[in-house]
């Protein structure tokens, strides 16, 4: 196994990447009310700023701000994940891992809310960003 190590910034902003391990499935857009019921659950415990989401069938991307001197964005993506599949009374369908990245300037951040939005595009999912329903591009305060 790689030695693998994330990166960690008091007040960190990071691009995270989560998936399903079942890529062909439509678990996070079928039930998008308890996966948003989930993540408001997870902000309140653990607040964090969304910048930029996004949430395809068998993925999400996310662009979290940590509060100052937090650094621990992996509890937010564990009990995320968690909450979401108590309420699904499944055995957990995520993959084990995560992507992230650390956001380093402002072009990285308009880089990494730019893919988020366009990334319906890129499955195919619909023709232009705005007809994507899960998605922050929605949301002028992002």
């Amino acid at each position: 196994m790689p030695n693998f190590r994330r990166y960690y910034e008091n007040g960190g902003t990071f691009f995270l990447t989560i998936c399903l391990k079942d890529r062909q499935s439509n678990l996070l857009t079928d039930r998008i009310d308890m996966f948003r019921h989930a993540y408001k659950k997870v902000q309140v415990k653990w607040p964090f700023t969304t910048h930029a989401a996004c949430i395809l069938p068998d993925h999400f991307h996310v662009l979290w701000t940590m509060p100052d001197n937090d650094t621990n964005y992996p509890t937010r993506i564990r009990l995320l994940k968690t909450y979401f599949t108590k309420s699904l009374e499944i055995p957990s369908p995520w993959q084990r891992g995560y992507w992230e990245h650390l956001i380093r300037d402002d072009n990285d951040l308009e880089n990494a809310v730019n893919y988020i939005h366009e990334n319906p595009l890129k499955h195919g999912l619909v023709k232009n960003i705005e007809d994507w329903p899960y998605s922050t591009w929605h949301k002028s305060e992002y």
